[in-house]
């Protein structure tokens, strides 16, 4: 099973293209710093808020939210612009793509006969991102928060997974780039768990199995599984 943000997937930095779009569609010229402050605002909004965005209605309306903290991070000028439009704006300037090493490594373990499961704080929609980026069909099943009804590190998302795969929690293993909530949390609901340490930079490691790639990952999930 794997994290998705940070471990499968990254964000590309959104503010250049709110930049743009809000230039190219509205006429409005927007800083480089105003532009950050509005997204790291989003993004933490959206990270305490994913959870209600549970189907198309309720994601509709996390979406709108989550411009509105756009808006009133931005200069006056912007609020002018429909809300609608703003949520467009919104979802235009977030680009999500799949790290190097991921295809491949998911089609290896494929090639082993192993179930995949990715298991995400995140709202309804990653099934759909995933899809963009052609991953959706290299795993089995795609678990997220706002629809298990607990986040990582409860272990009941955890759980939620090795149901739906019907597998016992010591026969699989857990990879993630966060030690806090996926390490622990895949730990406390009886897995096995490997860090995914991207740039060698996590802190914290004390009695963690780390790994540096994807890339290695077959080779040790055939070590690690009984």
């Amino acid at each position: 099973m794997f994290d998705a943000l940070g471990t499968l997937v990254e964000l590309e930095p959104p503010w250049p293209r709110l930049i743009d779009l809000l230039h190219s569609r509205f006429g409005i010229e927007v800083g480089w710093d105003d532009a950050k402050r509005a997204m790291l605002a989003e993004m933490t909004y959206y990270k305490d808020h994913h959870d209600e965005g549970r189907d198309a209605g309720s994601l509709a309306g996390l979406r709108l939210r989550c411009a509105g903290v756009v808006k009133e991070n931005l200069p006056a000028a912007a609020a002018a612009v429909p809300d609608q439009q703003l949520v467009d704006v919104l979802l235009d300037s977030l680009r999500f793509a799949a790290y190097p090493d991921v295809p491949g490594t998911l089609a290896s373990l494929r090639h082993l006969d192993m179930k995949l499961a990715i298991v995400s704080n995140w709202d309804c929609s990653l099934p759909d991102t995933l899809a963009g980026l052609g991953l959706e069909g290299l795993v089995d099943r795609v678990v997220v928060s706002a629809q298990a009804g607990a986040r990582k590190p409860d272990p009941a998302i955890f759980e939620t997974a090795l149901n739906e795969l019907k597998v016992e929690p010591e026969r699989a293993l857990f990879v993630g780039d966060s030690p806090e909530t996926d390490v622990a949390g895949a730990r406390a609901a009886g897995m096995r768990a490997l860090l995914l340490d991207r740039n060698g930079q996590s802190a914290d490691t004390e009695g963690m199995d780390r790994i540096f790639t994807l890339a290695d990952l077959p080779g040790l999930a055939a070590e690690q599984l009984p």
